[in-house]
């Protein structure tokens, strides 16, 4: 079972697959499988565990929801004592995938991004909207995460480098075809960015930057030309994009001013924000926009602590990898919507590819340039 990665992997698509489900079931059995798989890995280790930092931060921030609970901190202790229920699920995920997980994990969970991806671009063209996926934005943050794993792929892989940058060109234009204004402009820049990092590091020479750019531009093009690019220009031409999501960031550092410390309850920003709207049309707002606000209004500066310490932590191991820098992208993406926020099991499955990331990235080394064919164990990208 140490090495077997299916299980974590079939758990998490399970819960990406069911992420539309309207009642409660299929995140519950999401759950209950992550805390179940999660106690027999512990029973099977005799109880001797070692627990990853990143894994202590996500357990303290369930605890800080149960503590401001208990305190009479929160404004509404229900949603409080679900959201720190989600940051538990999220610690169980991360750990699972510490330790089951490994680099063949990293191509099932690419090739399954690739065809959720095409299916859910056509179920939006069909008028079925994007699969599992409720927001195109939530859509993007998940390719973000797995576009840095095709990138590098391409560039790490020599056999099968233009099969990759294919998956990468194909995966960014589903992003734009969702019609994702930040979502587009992450992808693109993942893109153009990933292949200057690894040449900048050495990892491939001059030449090859130039091919893959080339090769990235043109796919990139077709791909976008076959999905349409008529709902994200809409979205780029739309006036002053942004400005309800400026009114809630204002509105939520307030919130921030009034209670630095002890935050409103983690999962209760949409019961204290009327109280802080700085105007009111009858809609009822279920996020701040911001995942990083959000969490400092919530939880406090104690929170956003955690969070600012998670990633610090991951970031020596996204540079290594290399595709680690697309999952982080998800971080940057948090400052202008919520991908943590409201599907737990797609904030589930970031920390689950987190937890990979810092495993994978421990056997992670840089491609031989002199090597037209690197062989599958010199990659930090797994073999088929």
């Amino acid at each position: 079972m140490k090495n077997n990665s299916a299980f974590i992997c079939g758990l998490l698509w399970f819960g990406l697959l069911t992420m539309r489900a309207e009642s409660r079931w299929a995140l519950t059995v999401f759950e209950l499988a992550l805390f179940a798989l999660a106690a027999l890995l512990v029973v099977q280790r005799r109880f001797a565990i070692r627990p990853h930092p990143v894994a202590l931060l996500l357990a303290a921030a369930a605890l800080w929801g149960v503590l401001q609970v208990a305190l009479g901190i929160s404004v509404d202790p229900q949603p409080t004592l679900q959201a720190s229920l989600g940051w538990t699920v999220n610690c169980a995920a991360f750990s699972l995938a510490l330790v089951l997980t490994n680099r063949r994990f990293l191509t099932a969970q690419l090739v399954f991004a690739l065809i959720l991806s095409i299916g859910a671009v056509i179920g939006l063209l069909t008028g079925f909207g994007l699969g599992p996926f409720v927001y195109k934005n939530q859509f993007a943050n998940y390719v973000e995460s797995m576009l840095g794993l095709a990138i590098a792929a391409a560039i790490q892989d020599r056999r099968r480098a233009f099969a990759w940058l294919l998956v990468a060109t194909a995966l960014f234009a589903c992003v734009v075809a969702a019609g994702s204004r930040a979502g587009a402009i992450l992808c693109l820049a993942e893109l153009v960015l990933l292949p200057v990092i690894a040449f900048a590091r050495g990892w491939i020479s001059a030449r090859s930057l130039t091919r893959v750019a080339a090769l990235a531009v043109l796919a990139g093009g077709v791909f976008t030309a076959v999905v349409g690019w008529e709902a994200i220009l809409r979205r780029f031409q739309e006036p002053n994009p942004y400005s309800l999501r400026a009114n809630l960031l204002r509105s939520s550092l307030r919130m921030v001013r009034d209670r630095p410390l002890a935050g409103f309850g983690l999962g209760a920003w949409s019961t204290a924000y009327p109280a802080y709207a700085r105007y009111d049309d009858g809609t009822f707002v279920n996020q701040a926009h911001n995942d990083w606000v959000q969490w400092a209004a919530e939880g406090g500066l104690p929170m956003l602590v955690m969070m600012a310490a998670v990633v610090a932590i991951l970031a020596r191991p996204a540079f290594n990898s290399l595709w680690g820098l697309g999952l982080l992208v998800v971080w940057i993406h948090a400052w202008v919507d919520y991908p943590f926020e409201q599907r737990p099991a797609l904030a589930a499955f970031f920390f689950g590819m987190a937890g990979a990331l810092v495993t994978v990235s421990r056997e992670a080394r840089p491609p031989d340039e002199s090597s037209p064919a690197l062989p599958p164990s010199e990659s930090s990208l797994p073999e088929d």
